[in-house]
């Protein structure tokens, strides 16, 4: 995806850096910001330059910053800016505006011919494994592509009722260190509500959504979310 990359002019900096401004929120009342720095100021020895992610660390934060990133990711790549989250980076920049760092992601200009042909062909579990229940083909389908660290993909949706429920659930770590399995795989599940919600708008899906906190580690399925939608 970094073959190659442009340079990001200070036009097009700040023009992210606005469009940080536009991002809805998975939860109102916690505080972040963000701040683009060069790699060269972090560990990340990709792309041009580094997104870093910070916020006030409440319950939901992570899946607050999933939520977030996914769509400063889309919004970047429909830009031809591409993206990697960066896991493992490191920053000595350790707070900003009284907010702890939580996570980076590299950017980088690249051609439009750099990017994925085919969504399809990236490595997915099937639908069985992740979706239980009725569903709306053409929301399962979609979603199911949703990135992850690792691929882990660590969610599972009941539906039932015209209701969706969304599960984190504990899976194989990967390259992870198994402390931090939990703490990627929060900001995950809040990636895969974003594309939940952006698959239920593009179906003409009205909807409700109800949070729960997941705050227990050891637990092999933590309800995350539901839906309440108009018909499935």
């Amino acid at each position: 995806m970094f073959k190659n990359p442009g340079h990001l002019t200070q036009e097009v900096l700040q023009e992210i850096e606005t469009h940080f401004q536009l991002l809805k929120p998975l939860k109102d009342d916690i505080q972040v910001n963000f701040k683009i720095v060069p790699k060269e100021k972090t560990s990340c020895k990709r792309g041009e330059y580094c997104v870093l992610f910070f916020s006030e660390k409440k319950d939901g934060y992570l899946q607050n910053i999933g939520y977030l990133g996914g769509q400063i990711d889309l919004w970047l790549a429909s830009k031809n800016i591409a993206t990697c989250w960066y896991g493992v980076g490191k920053t000595e920049i350790r707070t900003e505006n009284d907010l702890d760092f939580v996570i980076l992601m590299a950017i980088a200009r690249v051609n439009e011919t750099d990017f994925r042909k085919d969504y399809t062909k990236s490595k997915r579990k099937p639908l069985e494994a992740i979706w239980n229940g009725e569903s709306n083909q053409s929301i399962a389908k979609i979603v199911r592509f949703t990135p992850s660290a690792c691929n882990t993909q660590p969610w599972y949706v009941e539906s039932k009722d015209n209701q969706l429920y969304v599960y984190r659930i504990r899976g194989k770590r990967g390259i992870m260190p198994a402390d931090k399995v939990v703490y990627y795989n929060r900001i995950d599940m809040g990636i895969f509500l974003l594309f939940m919600e952006l698959c239920l708008k593009h179906e003409g899906m009205a909807f409700t959504r109800t949070l729960f906190a997941d705050t227990v580690d050891e637990k092999a399925r933590v309800l995350t979310a539901k839906y309440t939608t108009n018909h499935l």
